[in-house]
């Protein structure tokens, strides 16, 4: 076989006889005979890369999976992650499914998927780990995560189940009239649920209203729009997009009518709130609606279009992207193809000095606040981790690094299901109010920790934290955050995720530090209502 050379220059048919020459020569020519289907859907994963982050390739076989994703549900093990950014690379879970088996079991957001059934995972592709991670309903998948801070890499074995997808995941009034609803992903369902709760928590005399998207990856656009257009007042500018192609470039704007358009209104955010989340908070800040309250978030801003190839798999290709109603890019600038340098960049993004801000990454809401662009939404109150508090004490990050308190709390609600449910199960606010944490539970609480956490309560001459040997008086100190959280599990236990959160938000820092900011959110909503 002969084969031309393909012309040197930028037109597009000549590259494109460039390609197929390669691909014919590696064909017929190659050592050993090739797979064509594999080696096709190389060379298309390999043009994606060079584009951006977040272009990519969906197999056939894997687009009615994606599809299920966002409409009903589907088996695995209730994790939602992002693929490994290099061959060197994990992968990272974003976000759990509610009460799903990851959860359940104690993988966290943030964690990096090193292992799955003790067989490396570092640099397997979305695809491969999906393939690992299900199974038939009730079969179990050991997966070995490294958690960031922990001393070493943490073992779950999770059984795996059908994963409803229920976009909020708690909804309830905090107190006479402040509500507060957290929501999980952008999907199908979830304007629907937005809008139940919303009239639900007015009803019970809501007047104020805390929103909830740390840890939402995002998700449908459009649904992130409609959650914006409740909270705004008519003809204010949402989202924009911006792409090479003019037909690409779109405007979304409020309409009126919103169920929640005047009162105070605060955005938790953080580092894993992105994309629809990033919509959200970027337009209740640019126009004065809500104070986001937490820390910076993703930068995932780029808008991808599915494209059917003929044998049904789906090219997702960057087509524009989004900006702010003030302007702001919200992506994280990258390097073409570079991924690695992409993740680093985030890094730096969020450990910027504000008083390094150049004035081009400076815009102004409608009210003429400054706000930050440079990739992701940075919020007007940051929560930084404060050694200082209970929460953040080396003896309870120990704890929650290792999911100590799920851990704990799934094997002694096992053995206790019966007694508890029989006291308990259909008195939930009894539990919420009245409930703690005894002696016994918390003497078996540590002893559990010792066994299987190698975390060990000693006299204070003995304590080396950097070895898992605490002084007893420090577990006394944090008695209450450790209990508290002891309690949110059990709740998870007992009820669902949506009854934990009202516990575990009593003594979370983003939440209490959003909750003395109601005189800082009660004036940008009399800006708004002017």
């Amino acid at each position: 076989m002969q084969i031309e050379s393909a012309v040197s220059g930028d037109d597009t048919f000549e590259q494109l006889k460039k390609l197929e020459d390669a691909f014919l020569v590696i064909d017929r020519k190659y050592v050993e005979e090739v797979d064509a289907k594999k080696l096709a859907e190389s060379a298309i994963a390999g043009m994606l890369k060079a584009l951006d982050p977040h272009s990519t390739f969906i197999p056939a076989e894997e687009v009615a999976e994606i599809q299920e994703s966002y409409q009903g549900s589907f088996g695995g093990i209730g994790i939602w992650f992002e693929p490994a950014a290099t061959e060197k690379d994990t992968a990272k879970v974003t976000s759990t499914i509610p009460d799903g088996p990851s959860e359940m079991v104690g993988i966290m957001a943030g964690d990096r998927i090193v292992a799955i059934n003790d067989s490396s995972a570092i640099g397997m592709n979305s695809r491969a780990i999906q393939k690992r991670l299900k199974g038939p309903v009730g079969t179990k998948v050991k997966v070995t995560v490294l958690r960031p801070g922990a001393r070493r890499t943490l073992d779950f074995v999770i059984t795996r189940d059908r994963i409803p997808l229920y976009s909020i995941d708690s909804a309830y009034m905090v107190d006479d009239r402040t509500g507060y609803i957290r929501i999980g992903r952008f999907a199908m369902t979830t304007h629907r649920e937005f809008v139940e709760h919303l009239r639900r928590l007015r009803a019970q005399g809501m007047q104020r209203l805390i929103l909830d998207l740390r840890d939402n990856p995002g998700g449908i656009k459009q649904t992130a729009v409609q959650v914006a257009d409740e909270l705004l007042k008519g003809g204010r500018t949402i989202v924009y997009t911006r792409g090479r192609n003019p037909d690409e470039n779109e405007v979304d704007r409020s309409t009126d009518g919103g169920l929640f358009e005047e009162g105070p209104v605060i955005v938790l955010v953080n580092g894993n709130s992105a994309s629809g989340s990033e919509i959200v908070a970027g337009a209740l800040q640019d126009h004065d609606r809500a104070l986001l309250v937490g820390r910076r978030t993703f930068g995932k801003a780029l808008v991808q279009r599915p494209f059917p190839l003929s044998d049904g798999s789906v090219l997702q290709v960057t087509v524009s992207r989004y900006y702010t109603p003030a302007g702001r890019l919200i992506q994280t600038p990258y390097e073409n193809g570079d991924m690695e340098s992409y993740f680093e960049h985030k890094m730096e993004v969020r450990q910027m000095n504000l008083d390094e801000i150049p004035d081009s990454l400076k815009f102004q809401t409608d009210h003429g606040r400054i706000v930050i662009g440079g990739g992701g939404i940075l919020p007007d109150v940051i929560v930084r981790p404060d050694s200082t508090l209970s929460f953040y004490a080396p003896l309870v990050l120990a704890v929650r690094e290792q999911a100590l308190d799920i851990r704990f709390i799934r094997a002694w609600f096992n053995q206790h299901e019966t007694a508890l449910r029989a006291t308990w199960g259909d008195r939930q606010q009894a539990f919420m109010d009245t409930f703690e944490v005894d002696e016994a539970l918390w003497q078996a609480f540590w002893d559990y920790a010792a066994k299987e956490g190698d975390l060990h309560l000693v006299p204070a001459a003995e304590a080396d934290p950097e070895a898992g040997r605490f002084a007893r008086e420090e577990a006394e100190a944090h008695r209450h955050v450790l209990a508290t959280l002891l309690k949110a599990r059990l709740a998870q236990r007992l009820y669902r995720s949506e009854v934990a959160y009202p516990i575990f938000n009593q003594i979370e820092p983003d939440f209490l530090e959003a909750m003395r900011q109601w005189d800082h959110a009660a004036e940008l909503a009399a800006f708004h209502a002017r």
